[in-house]
């Protein structure tokens, strides 16, 4: 039954019109984590445990802000201060001062709160949950090329992918698909990357053409959101 869910969402990217269906699923998937984590659900002990522990990355704490729920952002935060707050006081409770004379002992100390820190930026509760579906969606996309010549025309109508999730697919198609039909899929990937980043270079050369007074009269074409579309197939900005 959750395979059966899993498809419909991928299946629903790759009818889409989308210079990357990837995109597509993950930018869905970002706006349903972003409302769940300002939902009801962050007055839920096990969720709210979750963001104190590993709270959240720039870019989704400004998207959380924007959300408008200031109060829930406000208790989320204040757990997830108190987190850092009980973990640092952990890591320095010896009190060891920068005049210590004991010289090893101040250094492994400071190397405890300061690998504490650097893990928790890694960490991001909405890339979590994003990640952790996602990663479904992957799967998913393989087992469908497998076993549905459907979804396989589907795919090669595609219009390619972003240059990031072209190295998803490219990295994870050894562990779904193997032989002839994994050396099938990886030409069929690489000739829809490079063909449809071909097509946006040109229309975005034709973009640029269209700044100089030379070209003024001249139609637009496919032109008129290639910047937009060149942005999204190199660095995935939907």
């Amino acid at each position: 039954m959750k395979e059966k869910l899993y498809t419909i969402p991928v299946n629903d990217a790759f009818d889409m019109d989308t210079e990357c269906p990837l995109c597509s699923m993950r930018k869905l998937l970002e706006t349903n984590a972003i409302d769940f984590t300002m939902g009801p659900s962050y007055m839920e002990d096990d969720i709210r445990e979750e963001t104190s522990r590993l709270g959240f990355c720039d870019k989704h704490l400004e998207q959380l802000y924007k959300n408008q729920n200031r109060l829930g952002l406000a208790l989320i935060l204040k757990t997830h201060i108190d987190k850092i707050v009980k973990n640092v006081e952990k890591h320095t409770h010896s009190g060891i001062k920068l005049s210590s004379p004991s010289l090893f002992r101040k250094k492994g100390e400071t190397a405890g709160v300061v690998s504490y820190l650097n893990e928790l930026e890694q960490t991001c509760f909405v890339c979590d949950k994003i990640n952790n579906t996602f990663d479904r969606y992957i799967a998913t996309i393989f087992h469908l090329y497998h076993t549905e010549e459907s979804f396989r025309n589907r795919f090669k109508k595609s219009k390619g992918f972003c240059t990031s999730h072209y190295k998803v697919l490219y990295g994870a198609a050894p562990e779904y698909l193997s032989g002839e039909e994994l050396n099938g899929f990886l030409k069929l990937l690489n000739d829809l990357y490079l063909e449809n980043m071909k097509r946006v270079r040109e229309d975005l050369e034709w973009f640029i053409n269209k700044f100089d007074y030379r070209y003024a009269e001249e139609p637009w074409k496919n032109a008129k959101d290639a910047l937009p579309r060149s942005m999204q197939k190199t660095n995935s900005i939907l």
